[in-house]
């Protein structure tokens, strides 16, 4: 596929649902740091829901991980291009997991965008890996889904220190 510049991708990503989804609708379109454009549209997505029963919750983030792995595996495929850094669901569910696991306070909410954001550009062992080794859509969600299960596990180690002290 020939995306002719940024004009191009710009119409590619609106005129198909599918890259309007992985592109998060258009926050990866967003020139600068398109992940962390994505996690705030995952913030706001979980932001938009009603507090819900714990299952919910683990429900609504197995399904946009579990649809995550399509979309995005779709749209890389039709753009040509492994994990385009405008592909942003894999945020959006990363962000989402966290946010699920954290008061719903500004305070450990933004805890969990900041210690997500850190996991997701660090990327330790074994994200890095997983980041490399695992193509498709699979791959481009794995890497967000283990960055966001170890900034959950930072963010409840704080909870825990914090309830002590």
């Amino acid at each position: 596929m020939n995306l002719q510049g940024e004009q191009g991708l710009l119409r590619t990503v609106v005129r198909d649902p599918v890259h309007w989804l992985a592109f998060g609708f258009g926050a990866g379109l967003l020139p600068v740091a398109p992940g962390t454009w994505g996690s705030l549209v995952g913030l706001g997505l979980f932001l938009l829901l009603p507090p819900l029963p714990a299952v919910w919750l683990v429900g609504i983030v197995v399904a946009a991980c579990v649809v995550g792995i399509g979309i995005c595996g779709a749209s890389s495929r039709r753009l040509g291009v492994h994990d385009h850094p405008g592909i942003v669901w894999d945020e959006i569910a990363g962000m989402l997991l966290v946010a699920a696991t954290v008061p719903r306070t500004a305070a450990w909410l933004a805890a969990a965008f900041l210690a997500f954001r850190l996991f997701d550009v660090w990327k330790p062992w074994p994200i890095r890996d997983l980041d490399h080794s695992v193509s498709g859509g699979l791959g481009i969600m794995l890497d967000d889904v283990v960055a966001a299960v170890y900034a959950a596990l930072c963010i409840g180690i704080c909870q825990r220190i914090i309830a002590v002290l």
